[in-house]
């Protein structure tokens, strides 16, 4: 039986992950959840999943929890120290980290360091920090497992291969709502368009980076790390059935494909059970149901976030962090109507033409530069929208 600490256990991926682990509770004991702000669920989940210990990351809110759950013996802690502190836990082997951006950082570091098994949903840890993460995780012997349905289909693909350089991965992306726009078309979209992603649930801001297609950009950085390889060796497709979740290209020119129904739980449970494939929640997929699938290029005139996030992976240094740290102040401003869509990438461009460069920096040099980061996006938006 695994035992499993969930980091962010009330977003999109947590919920989905719970949905797994009650399948197949002779498979898995929940140790530990955590969740930012939601407490009414955070202590819902609590009370269904009978873990040691819950922890709500805003500490002003830990009363609140401890009272929903008075009179069991689940302990309830608070604050970002907290949960990195459940993630050095004993009785804890595997840790899902589903937090939302940059704060997976230091939490997944915790991890790696007390030589837990990694099951990563969150992608911007491996954005800011890959060299630093991944070389951590080398150095204790530590598996980091990917969630994410691209990263999963490219760890299954290369699964069982005597040589695990691939000449080509190939990451696919459904487009968003926007696939086909021009830029005129996307002038005054707003936020509740945005998250009308047309395949995939998720939350807030991985649905507004799908549609710029920050998404697929913060992927391919995270491909890099995960799977150490080059950029040039990464490609993106649009694939707008979202059925064939990634592939990749071998030297000999054959190419390996992983297909299934476009459900978040299925890359989530292999990831959970691994090595081992077990029966899933997901209804079978069906080809019938799924007859005509098309490919195409990706706009990047359109979605200038591509470029930026390949320039970024390929100077290196801390050059991902900063332009995510202005990407994340960039899509709240957007989400909250204050900064148009197609203004996205100009935030994370000037954010990074002004940011301080370092070539190699260290583990808390990266929250030095995510700080500086927000701090410029934040004050280049305050004059943008004075204009």
């Amino acid at each position: 039986m695994k035992r499993l600490a969930i980091f962010g256990s009330t977003g999109s991926i947590g919920t989905q992950a719970l949905d797994v682990v009650a399948m197949h509770s002779d498979m898995f004991c929940v140790e530990a959840l955590t969740a930012n702000n939601n407490v009414e669920l955070l202590a819902e989940q609590a009370l269904k999943f009978r873990p040691k210990v819950v922890v709500i990351a805003n500490e002003q809110k830990r009363v609140e929890l401890a009272e929903r759950l008075r009179g069991t013996n689940i302990e309830v802690m608070a604050g970002e120290k907290a949960i990195c502190d459940i993630a050095s836990m004993e009785t804890v082997d595997t840790v899902l980290v589903a937090l939302v951006g940059f704060s997976g950082l230091r939490p997944t570091k915790c991890a790696i360091d007390a030589g837990k098994t990694i099951a990563l949903a969150n992608k911007e840890t491996l954005v800011v920090a890959g060299e630093y993460i991944m070389g951590s995780a080398k150095e204790k012997g530590v598996s980091i497992l990917p969630v994410d349905s691209e990263h999963s289909a490219i760890f299954q693909c290369l699964n069982g291969e005597r040589h695990l350089e691939p000449k080509k991965i190939i990451l696919t992306a459904s487009g968003g709502p926007f696939r086909g726009k021009t830029r005129e078309d996307l002038k005054d979209v707003t936020p509740a368009a945005a998250l009308k992603h047309p395949n995939w649930s998720m939350g807030a801001k991985v649905t507004i980076d799908s549609a710029s297609l920050m998404n697929k950009g913060l992927e391919s950085i995270e491909a890099k790390w995960l799977f150490d390889v080059t950029p040039d060796k990464i490609e993106i497709v649009v694939h707008p059935q979202s059925v064939v979740h990634s592939l990749v290209e071998f030297s000999d020119g054959s190419i390996k494909a992983q297909i299934g129904e476009p459900d978040m739980r299925l890359p989530i449970q292999y990831a959970l059970t691994f090595p081992d494939r077990v029966a899933s929640p997901v209804k079978p997929f069906d080809f019938m149901n799924h007859g005509s699938w098309t490919f195409e290029k990706a706009d990047r005139e359109t979605f200038r976030n591509l470029d930026i996030t390949f320039k970024a992976m390929t100077e290196g240094g801390n050059l991902p962090c900063m332009m995510n740290g202005a990407n994340e102040i960039a899509v709240a401003e957007f989400l909250k109507g204050n900064l148009p869509f197609l203004s996205m990438p100009d935030v994370i461009e000037e954010t990074m033409s002004r940011c301080t460069r370092l070539n190699t920096p260290t583990f808390e040099d990266y929250f030095e530069t995510d700080k500086e980061a927000r701090r410029i996006a934040r004050e280049y938006i305050g004059s943008f929208t004075k204009r």
